[in-house]
C-alpha cells in the first residue's frame, strides 16, 4: 500500500493560505524559518513514506494482543516507535527547557496529519503522548515537568489518559474512580477506566497515565474531580522505572479498526498517583489536554483521507475498463467526479484545520485575545469536518474500487474502519456541534460575525476575477450570517435540534473561502480550477444544512419514544 506525505501541500496552505510568517515574527516562534519548516516537513514526509505507512497493512492483520497481562504490539510498531522517538517527533511543541523542539502547533499539525495517513494506529501513540506533555507543562508541579517532561518527550515513556468509565461516558462527572490521600503527598487512585488508547505497550520503558479521580471531599459532577499522574513503574531516585504500580491491562477491546492500537480497561486498585495542578480541578487541566488532541483528531480524518484519496487515485490510474482517453477508470465521469470531491474536500478540511492551529499559535505567542478566541471556535469545527471528510473520502475510497473495494485484501476498506472511531472519541461530533452553538456562542455570535466579515472581505476584493465564485460565497456568509442571528435568538433545544447541520455550514463556507484564497494564489492553474469546482458542486450544500440548522426542536421531538418503538 503505496503512501506519500503531502508535503507540498503544507508548504503552500501554511504559506500562501495561512500565513504562517505571522507566528515566526513573534518572539516565541522566531527561529521557525521557511527553510526550517521546508526541512521539518520534508523529514517527517521521509518518516512517513518510508518507515510508518509500511507498517499499515500489517497492523490490520496482526494487531495488539494481551498476553499475560502485557500488551504485545503489532510487528514492526517497536522498530517505528524508535524512529519517531529518535527524530524528536513526540516533542515538536513541547518546551525545548525539558527537550522540545518548541515548534508552532501548526507545523506539528501537519506533521502528526501525515502520519496519520501513513498508518493511524501506530500515529495515536505519539498523539497520547503530545496531549499528556501539554497537560504537565501546563498544570504539573515543577519536580512533576522535571521527572516526567524529558522522557515524555524523548519517547522514552509513553502517557496516555484516562476519563472514561463504564458508567461515564460523555458525562464525565459521573465517574467513581477515587483517590485517597497517603499521608506523603501521593494519592491511592482506585477504579476502572475503559477506552484508553495505547494504555500499554512492548517498548517503552514506562507508560505514564493521566487519570481523573474523585479525592474523599470532591463533591458530586465535574467540579469534584481532580487529575492524578500514574506510573506503570513507580520511578526510583534515580528517575528510573522502579517497582510495578498497582494498576494493571484487564482487556484489550476488539475494534472494526485501529487493531494496532491497543484500547485497553485499565484496572487501579490503590495505585499510587501525584496530584496535577489544584484539588478539584482536573477538568480545566485535562481540558488543556483534550482541546488541542479535538483538533488532533480532526487531523487523524484528515490524515486518512488523504491516504485513502491516494489508495483509491492509483487504482483509479491503473484500473482499465470502459472506452475512455485513458483506457482507465479514471477517466469516467462519475470516478472523476468522486476523485474531485475527495481531493477537494481534503484541501478544505486541511486548510481548516491548520487555520485553527495557528490561532492556537498566535494565541501562545501574543497577548490578542481575539486569537484564543478564534481558536476556540475553530476548534469544534476542526474535530467534526476533519472527521466527517475522513469518513466520507474513505468511504468513496471503496466506491472508486468497486467491488474490489469491498474485498479486504485490496485494503481500501480499512481506512473505512479506522477513521470511523474519530467522529466519536475525544468529544462526539454531536456534542462538538453543541459546543459550537452553545459555549462558543455565548458571546452573542461575535466570533462567528467576526470570521464571516473576514470571508465577505476576500470575497469584495476578489469580485473582479472571480465574480462567480465570489459572489457565490458572499450569498453564502450572508446566509450563514442569519442562521447565527437565529441561534443566538433562541433557547438551546431548538440549537442543539439543528446544531450538526450548523456547523456542516460553517465548514462548507470556510472550505469556500480557502479555495478562493487558493485561486488566487494560482490563477488559471489546478487550484483555481479546483476552487471553481468546490464553489459550484460543493458549497451549495449549505442551503440545505442551514434549513435543517433552523427549522426548531419540534420536527425532532415530534415522535415520543413510544412512536420510536412502534
Amino acid at each position: 500500500m503505496s503512501y506519500r506525505a503531502a508535503t507540498s501541500e503544507y508548504e503552500f496552505i501554511l504559506n500562501a493560505i495561512i500565513g504562517i510568517e505571522e507566528a515566526s515574527q513573534t518572539e516565541k516562534f522566531s527561529e521557525t524559518t521557511p527553510d526550517l519548516v521546508t526541512a521539518i516537513l520534508g523529514e517527517a514526509g521521509r518518516l512517513s513514506d518510508n518507515v510508518m505507512a509500511p507498517l499499515q497493512r500489517g497492523s490490520d492483520l496482526e494487531g495488539a494482543r494481551l498476553e499475560n497481562g502485557v500488551v504485545r504490539t503489532s510487528p514492526g510498531f517497536a522498530e517505528g516507535w524508535q524512529a519517531i522517538s529518535d527524530g524528536g517527533w513526540v516533542g515538536m511543541s513541547a518546551d525545548p527547557e525539558y527537550g522540545g523542539m518548541g515548534l508552532p502547533f501548526s507545523v506539528a499539525t501537519a506533521v502528526n496529519e501525515m502520519m496519520a495517513g501513513a498508518c493511524l494506529s501506530l500515529q495515536l501513540a505519539p498523539l497520547m503522548s503530545q496531549g499528556q506533555i501539554e497537560a504537565l507543562e501546563a498544570h504539573a508541579s515543577d519536580a512533576i515537568k522535571d521527572l516526567y517532561l524529558p522522557k515524555l518527550i524523548s519517547g522514552e515513556w509513553t502517557g496516555t489518559m484516562n476519563l472514561t468509565e463504564p458508567q461515564a461516558g460523555s458525562d464525565v462527572g459521573a465517574l467513581t474512580s477515587k483517590a485517597e490521600p497517603n499521608g506523603d503527598g501521593t494519592y491511592a487512585v482506585t477504579g476502572q477506566k475503559i477506552f484508553i488508547s495505547w494504555g500499554d505497550n512492548d517498548f517503552t520503558e514506562n507508560v505514564v497515565h493521566l487519570v481523573l479521580a474523585r479525592l474523599p471531599d470532591g463533591v458530586p459532577g465535574t467540579k469534584g474531580i481532580s487529575l492524578f499522574v500514574v506510573p506503570k513503574f513507580i520511578p526510583n531516585e534515580n528517575g528510573k522505572p522502579g517497582r510495578a504500580n498497582d494498576l494493571k491491562v484487564v482487556s484489550l477491546e476488539h475494534k472494526m479498526g485501529l487493531h494496532g492500537s491497543p484500547t485497553c480497561v485499565m484496572q487501579y486498585d490503590g495505585a499510587t498517583g501525584w496530584l496535577v495542578g489544584q484539588e478539584h480541578g482536573g477538568m480545566a487541566a485535562m481540558f488543556t489536554m483534550m482541546n488541542n488532541a479535538r483538533l488532533g483528531v480532526g487531523g487523524q480524518g484528515v490524515g486518512t483521507a488523504e491516504g485513502a484519496y491516494q489508495h483509491a487515485l492509483e487504482y483509479a490510474l491503473e484500473r482499465k475498463q470502459g472506452r475512455t482517453p485513458s483506457g482507465t477508470i479514471a477517466d469516467h465521469a462519475d470516478v472523476r467526479r468522486m476523485l474531485m470531491e475527495m481531493k477537494a474536500d481534503i484541501f478544505a478540511s486541511r486548510a481548516i484545520m491548520l487555520a485553527n492551529a495557528h490561532a492556537i499559535d498566535m494565541s501562545h505567542a501574543t497577548d490578542a485575545g481575539d486569537w484564543t478566541s478564534r481558536a476556540a471556535f475553530l476548534t469544534p469545527i476542526t474535530k467534526v469536518f476533519g472527521t466527517e471528510v475522513g469518513m466520507r473520502v474513505a468511504e468513496t475510497g471503496v466506491q472508486v474500487y468497486g467491488g474490489m473495494g469491498f474485498i479486504e485484501e485490496s485494503g481500501a476498506a480499512q481506512y473505512s474502519r479506522d477513521v470511523r472511531v474519530t467522529a466519536i472519541y475525544e468529544g462526539t461530533n454531536g456534542i462538538q456541534s453543541m459546543d459550537l452553538v452553545g459555549r462558543k456562542m455565548m458571546d452573542g455570535g461575535e466570533m462567528a460575525g467576526r470570521l464571516l466579515d473576514e470571508i465577505e472581505d476576500l470575497a469584495e476584493t476578489g469580485r473582479g476575477a472571480n465574480p462567480k465564485m465570489t459572489d457565490a460565497l458572499w450569498n453564502a456568509c450572508e446566509a450563514l450570517r442569519d442562521a447565527t442571528d437565529w441561534m443566538v435568538a433562541h433557547d438551546m433545544q431548538d440549537r442543539f435540534s439543528g446544531s450538526l447541520h450548523y456547523l456542516r455550514a460553517f465548514a462548507r463556507i470556510l472550505g469556500g473561502y480557502y479555495h478562493l484564497k487558493a485561486a488566487q494564489a494560482d490563477p488559471g492553474g489546478p487550484r483555481e480550477k479546483l476552487a471553481r469546482f468546490y464553489m459550484s458542486r460543493m458549497l451549495p450544500e449549505y442551503t440545505a444544512h442551514l434549513a435543517a440548522a433552523t427549522a426548531g426542536s419540534d420536527g425532532v421531538f415530534a415522535l415520543s419514544l413510544e412512536d420510536l418503538a412502534g
